[in-house]
């Protein structure tokens, strides 16, 4: 099996790895013969094999797609040359430094077309760092880290939309705060009232249209409901929500439609006919996305996909303004946000992958993974493994098509706002990938082009003026933090997560400068629930406390933790009762803004005092996932005494200065 295994490591599949725990282990060779296969190297037999490493071994020896390089870094080639030019985006070209198969990039960031050696190819040109959060008057920003559809208007409605965040991002911003960091706005299939975890979009690269609210964009309201219930019914809103679209869009008089729908974006028109082919698929055999529809529409280009652009015209223009429209939506949050005085403004999150029956996978199927889908490996938390049924890029697709589909995600991530958060950003360097159809724990980690990677967001960074924060909860891959550091990426530095060899918690001051100190995330316990106990509850009501661990044994665990916790956050007050949680809730808000970290963010949830956390991992009918609503209307949040004396306790608190840029 040596051939298999040299396949493998040229193909960035890793055979060897060590877990969470530090134990080595080691893939079968079935597992990596699978993940070949589905990554198209062939490996069936000897023959098929040594065929698939010369084929990988030719492609390294040709000029690649694009070359991604540092300002006035060594570029080194695959072969020997005497002259080289680039041409930049403003027109003008420039000789480049060469000597034998090494050449001198530009010093300016950038993206250029390169000539080198009777060929040619594109070049990206980083900076050497990607911009900080800003500190206005000296300070060091906060902000609020919100789930849209949580938030509550003044006018009833099943869910919060674009509306209602700019209608919290007046509230926090004259509550002193300076960003608000949303959940994924990607888009989803439209109408669907199932698939709404805004973890498993359809396309990274558009937009949501059910947040979208028309008096953004100057039109009408949508009709208001009778009530606001607690938890979202996404069965019956979804739906509901598409007809009221084509109800907003059927009543545009012919100028205003025009304006709406007047696109030459091609990939936004793709997107178009996917979600007009996905709600008449839908709506006829109950398909989910393209992977069910008739053999002959899985081709965008092809004749049976062009043929009902044509004739569902009017279908396709609806779909192209729920996307103007929602785009419009999100670039009204972000001026409200910075109009009202925020120094940052949103904060985008980015999805690690998209379902394989959504609408990237059915657009770039050249650049994405085929057969395989992304989890995470077996470890202590979950045993058999998480397979997360979603899919992503391919690392081949992307070096083959010059990372075009990558660096057109990155853009739309960083759109409208001041900063972007990746998630599970760990993804940028390797991903655990696992046959369709196969376990879980059968997965293999394979390599990504991280270099290039890195330094395309940090170029895109650049380029929009924006920060990056590179979630990375757990085991980091080898190289990747000292990486991210150095072109000045934020870490997520979680409360929950910040313990010391003792398992105590750790002090405020020895926060990680370059990070974003944050009170939770929506998978983790609110503060308040955790003082309470109330995932105690949920673990216990749900079968999932660990194995021989009885509720007592966890309570008495949690009381211990609650010491530890109480004597970090307050040293001098006597530790209040379990029942009482809101004064550790004002002590945690403080122990964040007190840290040195470029950023502070509280959730939502905290600054409410909320004991429920949007989403419990692991679950999915059991827990009401994505799906609370908050009690108080977005624009009234600054008012309520608890949120009012929260935000004054970071905007006093908040240390001034930060790392520099």
């Amino acid at each position: 099996m040596d051939r298999l295994h040299a396949l493998a490591e040229a193909a960035g599949v890793a055979r060897e790895w060590t877990d969470v725990e530090g134990r080595h282990q080691v893939v079968t060779d079935d597992a990596l013969a699978a993940v070949l296969t589905a990554l198209g190297h062939e490996a069936a037999s000897e023959r098929q094999m040594v065929r698939s490493l010369a084929v990988i071994d030719e492609q390294r020896r040709g000029l690649a797609a694009m070359l991604v390089a540092d300002c006035g870094g060594a570029i080194t080639l695959p072969f020997p040359v005497t002259h080289a030019e680039a041409t930049g985006e403003d027109g003008g070209t420039r000789a480049l430094a060469v000597e034998g198969d090494r050449l001198m990039a530009p010093q300016a960031p950038g993206y250029y077309d390169l000539a080198v050696g009777g060929r040619t190819t594109r070049l990206a040109v980083a900076p050497a760092r990607c911009p900080l959060p800003p500190q206005p008057g000296g300070a060091r920003p906060w902000g609020v880290s919100v789930q849209i559809p949580a938030l509550r208007g003044a006018r009833p409605s099943p869910f919060g939309t674009f509306g209602e965040l700019a209608e919290a991002a007046r509230a926090f911003a004259a509550g002193g705060a300076d960003a608000l960091a949303i959940n994924p706005v990607h888009a989803l299939f439209p109408g669907h009232g199932k698939g709404y975890s805004p973890y498993s979009p359809s396309s990274r690269l558009f937009l949501n249209g059910a947040l979208a609210d028309p008096v953004l964009a100057d039109l009408p309201p949508l009709p208001a409901d009778e009530d606001s219930p607690p938890l979202i019914d996404w069965a019956e809103a979804l739906p509901r929500r598409l007809a009221q679209l084509h109800g907003v869009f059927a009543a545009l008089d012919p100028a205003r439609r025009a304006a709406f729908t007047a696109t030459d974006e091609p990939m936004l028109r793709r997107h178009a006919l996917f979600d007009a082919l996905d709600c008449h698929f839908r709506a006829a055999t109950g398909a989910h996305g393209w992977r069910d529809w008739p053999a002959a529409y899985h081709d965008p280009a092809g004749e049976a996909a062009l043929g009902f652009a044509a004739a569902h015209a009017d279908e396709i223009a609806f779909h192209l303004f729920v996307q103007s429209l929602t785009r419009a939506g999100l670039d009204a949050a972000q001026a409200a946000a910075t109009g009202a005085g925020m120094a940052i403004g949103l904060i985008g999150d980015l999805a690690v992958g998209v379902d394989p029956s959504g609408s990237d996978a059915w657009s770039m199927r050249h650049a994405m993974l085929d057969g395989l889908t992304i989890g995470a490996p077996p470890d202590p938390l979950g045993p058999l493994g998480q397979n997360w049924s979603i899919t992503g890029f391919s690392p081949d697709g992307l070096r083959a098509s010059a990372y075009e589909p990558w660096i057109a995600m990155i853009r739309a991530g960083l759109a409208s706002g001041g900063g972007l958060r990746i998630d599970h950003a760990f993804g940028l360097a390797r991903l655990w990938v696992i046959p369709e159809g196969g376990a879980t724990q059968d997965g293999v980690y394979l390599a990504y082009p991280f270099e290039d990677l890195i330094r395309l967001a940090t170029l895109e960074a650049h380029r929009a003026g924006a920060f990056i924060i590179a979630e990375d909860l757990g085991t980091a891959p080898y190289g990747f933090t000292g990486a991210v550091t150095s072109r000045a990426m934020l870490g997520m530095r979680v409360l929950w997560f910040e313990r010391a060899a003792d398992h105590g918690f750790i002090g405020a001051g020895d926060y990680e400068p370059l990070s974003a100190a944050m009170s939770g995330t929506h998978d983790t316990v609110t503060v308040a629930g955790w003082w309470r106990g109330r995932d105690l509850d949920w673990a216990e009501t749900l079968g999932r406390l660990p194995e021989g661990l009885t509720r007592a044994e966890a309570e008495a665990i949690r009381e211990w933790d609650r010491g530890l916790l109480w004597s970090t956050l307050n040293h001098t007050a006597p530790r209040p009762a379990p029942d009482d949680p809101a004064p550790v809730v004002d002590a945690a808000i403080a122990h964040i803004a007190r840290t040195p970290s470029a950023l502070a963010l509280v959730s939502l949830e905290d600054m409410l005092g909320l004991e429920e956390q949007p989403n419990l991992p692991g679950t999915v009918e059991t827990h009401p996932n994505w799906r609370r609503r908050i009690a108080i209307a977005a624009g009234e949040l600054h008012e309520d005494p608890e949120v009012a004396r929260r935000c004054a306790i970071l905007t006093e608190t908040r240390a001034p200065g930060g790392p520099e840029a």
